[in-house]
């Protein structure tokens, strides 16, 4: 008998933990970006990146209803996003909060950089490391005041080529500028292990080497001031970009949540 309730018992528990592992988990997404992020360059919003990270996510095993809103504006740096800067911050919370599924985890993707790196023409361009990061912590702070329970992934910003000259100037110095950015974020991450655990994450690293080997075929070519450039991604680089970062946050919520 005692044997029959026992073996009874770990069906239960195996059956319990069976349908753990199976239960889906409905994902909020605000993305938090720039021109890249909005997609200024492509026909459609919905060949965006966050419509194809979007897409990616909706097919993974153990991904239930993902919602999402593109925050990405054309030309925005840092400063543009800093809470209290005129209505940026406030229409990325307003974001949020419009999300009618309270029970799904709310992510904040964040994929900021390119327009602080410039030379000059973006608000507040040249951005320092020192400053970028600062900024970016910033806001993050606040994300996490406002929104104690949603978590924070900072995506790598993505390579541009060293000619790049439109309305704003970029360059070699720029290019370098935006490299110096990608050390800081990791460590801002890591430094949130220690005063905020399992609430901010570092997303994608690998597109920026994918964009700068494949930009002839998924960058846009673009005429600019010291030729022709390239920085936004083409129908098939959003693609790229958005399965970049749908695979980026799928590794954080399936590892931590």
């Amino acid at each position: 008998m005692k044997k029959s309730l026992l073996s009874i018992g770990i069906f239960l528990v195996n059956i319990t933990l069976l349908f753990a592992q199976h239960k889906e988990r409905k994902l909020n997404i605000v993305f938090i970006g720039n021109s890249i992020t909005q997609g200024v360059q492509l026909t459609n919003v919905t060949d965006a990146p966050p419509a194809h990270a979007v897409d990616y996510l909706s097919k993974q095993k153990g991904v239930g209803d993902v919602k999402f809103s593109n925050q990405g504006h054309s030309g925005y740096t840092t400063l543009d996003f800093l809470p209290g800067e005129e209505r940026t911050f406030a229409k990325v919370e307003e974001a949020a909060n419009a999300f009618t599924d309270k029970e799904a985890l709310l992510i904040f993707s964040i994929k900021l950089g390119t327009n602080d790196s410039a030379i000059q023409g973006p608000h507040g361009a040249p951005v320092s490391p020192e400053h970028y990061i600062g900024n970016v912590k910033t806001i993050v702070d606040k994300l996490l005041i406002d929104f104690p329970n949603a978590i924070i992934v900072l995506q790598h910003p993505i390579w541009y080529s060293p000619n790049t000259y439109n309305r704003s100037k970029y360059m070699e110095e720029g290019l370098l500028r935006l490299q110096s950015y990608i050390p800081e974020i990791d460590s801002l991450v890591l430094s949130y292990r220690v005063t905020n655990p399992k609430h901010v994450f570092v997303g994608d690293k690998k597109a920026f080497t994918y964009f700068k080997k494949h930009h002839l075929t998924e960058l846009i070519p673009e005429k600019g001031q010291a030729g022709t450039f390239y920085l936004h991604p083409n129908k098939l680089g959003a693609a790229s970009l958005g399965t970049f970062w749908g695979k980026a946050i799928e590794r954080v919520v399936k590892r931590n949540f």
